[in-house]
């Protein structure tokens, strides 16, 4: 791996793995952003919509069962572009689906194939990363969430020239297939942590650290304010604020705004603060933002409110899944799929229960319950030892570095 780096200048390799970060984002993004109008045309009600939301984190769970195990066997290098084109493919199922059963399972496909590219680009970014002396990672996600800006912006401008979803996603197919021809040949192969084990040392190895899950839980109440609004914030203007439909995506864009510059800011205060205090910082701007949409449901405030959660979720999963590479003994995809595992529950159980509490009360209710989700965050970590760990270390591998 080291000699492939030293090959090809790791500011390049940076910037192949950003790309792709933002070719994942910018997929699921498209779908989000045209969450309003698929709903409405295929005319669901709050609580079905909450069900069909369950496709999703359902497909990324079956992913989860197998892509630790075949991405440390086959490598993400290989993996990533194979998972990429299937994500894309899936983006187009859902474009053409034009019943609610055509819908699940095209969603379910996009969550299978959205979990191979979680872990394998994690994985990616995880390897590099062990080659600065400095954290990298959530500049990385900031990729991410500069596509979802990007990705709601083009969503609006779709939805106001009432674009048909499967022409807007063809579109992006297309820009996402060419970067990944241009990107792919800068991936790297896996890194291999440790060598010439005993018996008793490969089966400590392999053996998930309890961190793992602690970590995972931490991210599942991040992830769980991810998906009230990826899923939810353009359908809480329209529903709660009463804001016109093609303006709905515009609660979104906000939220990804502050999601993405807080990403590009974050690697320099994990730096100078710890991960602690990054993490439990999140988790107050969180429960802040949510709260403050629930109280005062009017489009200004509500938008102000999206844009402290922005900055509030910005920092919270890449500064995890940096920790989970870091810090384990199993190997580096195998860590990122057991806290994705638990943390993507947020995932499944957020967007539905939200859809649930919203069709017995109304949309408030269910952002207040995710506003909790805020307080836990800071509470759990400071019960996760590992987090006072806040230096990144250079592997113990030859390097001519």
């Amino acid at each position: 791996m080291e000699s492939n780096i030293q090959t090809t200048s790791k500011e390049r390799i940076r910037i192949a793995i950003f790309c792709l970060y933002f070719c994942t984002g910018l997929s699921f993004s498209s779908w989000a952003s045209r969450i309003p109008d698929i709903k409405t045309t295929l005319e669901l009600g709050d609580a079905a919509w909450g069900t069909i939301l369950l496709m999703i984190p359902i497909g990324q769970i079956c992913g989860m069962t197998i892509s630790g195990l075949i991405i440390s066997k086959a490598g993400s290098k290989k993996i990533l572009p194979i998972a990429l084109i299937g994500y894309i493919l899936a983006l187009l199922l859902i474009g053409i689906s034009a019943s609610e059963y055509a819908l699940i399972i095209s969603l379910i496909i996009f969550g299978f194939f959205g979990n191979f590219c979680n872990i394998s680009i994690n994985t990616q970014a995880v390897t590099l990363e062990t080659t600065y002396n400095k954290p990298i990672m959530a500049s990385f996600h900031g990729g991410w969430s500069l596509a979802g800006l990007t990705g709601a912006s083009v969503g609006l401008l779709m939805a106001s020239i009432h674009l048909k979803p499967i022409y807007h996603f063809s579109i992006i197919a297309i820009i996402i297939l060419i970067c990944l021809l241009i990107n792919k040949r800068f991936l790297q192969p896996d890194i291999k942590k440790v060598k010439d084990q005993t018996e008793k040392e490969k089966n400590k190895r392999n053996k998930p650290e309890t961190f793992l899950f602690l970590l995972g839980i931490v991210a599942f109440c991040g992830m769980a304010a991810e998906g009230a609004m990826s899923d939810w914030s353009g359908l809480f203007l329209i529903d709660v604020v009463g804001t016109p439909k093609h303006m709905a995506p515009i609660g979104l864009a906000a939220y990804m705004i502050t999601m993405a510059s807080g990403r590009f800011l974050i690697d320099k205060a994990t730096q100078k603060w710890g991960r602690k205090k990054v993490i439990q910082a999140g988790g107050l701007l969180i429960s802040i933002g949510l709260f403050t949409a629930v109280a005062l449901p009017y489009f200004a405030t509500t938008i102000v409110a999206f844009m402290i959660i922005g900055f509030g979720t910005a920092g919270i999963v890449p500064t995890i899944y940096s920790i989970a590479g870091q810090k384990t003994k199993i190997p580096t995809s195998i860590a990122l799929t057991i806290v994705s595992s638990v943390s993507f529950l947020g995932f499944l159980m957020g967007p539905p229960l939200i859809g649930y509490i919203a069709s017995v009360t109304n949309l408030r209710y269910s952002y207040a319950l995710i506003g909790l989700f805020g307080i836990c965050i800071v509470v759990l970590a400071s019960t996760v030892k590992i987090l006072k760990f806040d230096k990144i270390k250079r592997p113990k591998t030859e390097t001519n570095d």
